[in-house]
Order: C-alpha cells, then structure tokens, then sequence
C-alpha cells in the first residue's frame, strides 16, 4: 500500500521526542516505520522543536491541554488529530502506551485480542531490558554523571552482563523458538507476521550490540535463534529501507551508551 493512500486512511500522527537521539522514541519510529504510515517528528523537523517537546511533554505547571488530555510526565507523546474527547486530539504518554494504542491500527498487534495481550507482554519485557541496560552507567542516579558513579556501574555492568543478559536472551530464544511452528519461522515471536514487539526488541538488541559489542558477540552461539531473528529483522520491508535511508539516528548519549571499560573484557 502506497505512503499517500495510507496517509489519506490515517490521522496525521505527532511523534514528540527529543530531537538528536533515538531514544524511546526510536521504538514508536520503527512502528511507523515498518508499517509505511507516515508521522510527523517533530523534535527533529522542526526549527523550535526542542521547544515543542519541552511544552508538551515537560511542562512543570501544566494540569491538562486545551483538548482536555491530561499533563504528560515526560517524552515521548503522541498526538492525534481528531481521536479525543469530542473530535479533539488526542495525547498519549509513555512509550508502551503508544505502541499499545498504534499496534491495531498499523497492523502490527497480531491476528486477535490473545495475540495483542501477548505482544504487549513481550513488548513490556523488552522494555524492562532497555530499562536495565540503561542503569548499568546510571546506577545511582539519572541526574549524576556516568563519571560521578563508574565504580558502581561497572558493579551494575558486571551482573548485567552475567546474570541479566543471559536471562533475557534465553526467554526470547524460547518465545522464538515457541513460535516457529506457529508460522514464526525464527523470524517473529508471535505468529507469522511482524509486530511491534519484534521491532521493540530488535530495537533493544541493536542498543546492545552498541553498548556492549564484545559481550553479544561472546554470547551469539548460545542464543542462535535470537541471532538469526537479530540479523533477519534487518532485512524486514520496512526497516531495511528505514536503516539504508539515513534517517536513522546513531547511538550515542542515550538510552544505550557504549563504555569499554563497561563491556566484557577481551583475553
């Protein structure tokens, strides 16, 4: 289905996130991404958009919109024109919420309400590594600088990379592997179309692969599943176009933060 006629079936959609970084907001990109529905970023395509998020998403004095939504805690946000309370817009917040609300309607939430609920699952799991991954260098506190606590992130480094990689890695190779007879074939967790929870863990597979690459390439023979879903999704219609364009953007002081001294440390 083409951009335009997609386009004219769709609401025009509002991604607000920080501009500069993937972030969380890269997981809600890859949703539209891979579907082909067009958004709006505006954090990265606006002049002031900074500024816009900053509004919308962190205003301290804020207790709801003009369109009746509540105040948001933090980036990303979605709007959508027309959705809300009498025709209004809608604002959603947080990141699985989103996804949780885009899912159906791009096409990506399974073939029923069973797989919906166990996509989100999977999602929420994913999720929570993406969480963890990112308290390996912000162990302490998330207002401190990585160099204010790097004798307790490489303490919180060292158990992730032998205790909670592992676990994680091994749960998904078995949802894979659950579901290869289920149509998935390797190549989704959940029956035999793509998701939005495939695209959120590729998302948090790539992070690591970032942040820790000595670590994923030592444990790539003991989840050859997970490796061969890691690699396949990069050829997937949608995101292998996405990848090539140029749009994406790099790891860098975000979510996923690569630190040597961090990763496992080469013989």
């Amino acid at each position: 289905m083409s951009s335009a006629k997609k386009q004219r079936t769709h609401p025009q959609y509002e991604l607000l996130y920080w501009p500069g970084i993937p972030g969380r907001g890269e997981y809600i990109r890859l949703a539209f991404e891979a579907s082909g529905v067009p958004f709006k970023d505006t954090g990265n395509e606006a002049k002031n958009g900074a500024s816009i998020v900053v509004s919308a998403c962190c205003d301290k004095n804020s207790t709801g919109d003009s369109d009746g939504n509540p105040p948001s805690f933090a980036p990303p946000g979605l709007r959508v024109p027309g959705e809300g309370k009498d025709g209004k817009t809608l604002f959603i917040s947080q990141t699985p919420n989103i996804l949780l609300y885009l899912g159906p309607k791009l096409g990506l939430a399974g073939e029923d309400e069973v797989d919906a609920l166990y996509v989100n699952s999977l999602t929420l799991t994913a999720l929570d590594l993406s969480n963890e991954t990112h308290d390996t260098h912000h162990p302490v506190a998330s207002m401190l600088y990585y160099e204010d606590q790097k004798e307790e992130s490489l303490k919180k480094a060292t158990d992730f990379r032998e205790n909670r990689i592992p676990k994680f890695f091994g749960y998904f190779e078995r949802v894979l592997k659950g579901n290869e007879k289920k149509g998935g074939e390797g190549k989704y967790m959940v029956g035999p179309k793509l998701t939005y929870a495939d695209t959120t863990l590729w998302q948090v597979l790539d992070g690591l692969h970032f942040a820790f690459p000595n670590e994923c390439k030592a444990r790539s023979s003991e989840f050859p599943v997970l490796q061969k879903f890691y690699q396949n999704m990069k050829e997937e219609k949608g995101l292998k176009e996405y990848i090539e364009s140029g749009r994406r953007l790099e790891f860098s002081n975000g979510l996923f933060r690569h630190y040597p001294e961090l990763d496992r440390q080469e013989k």
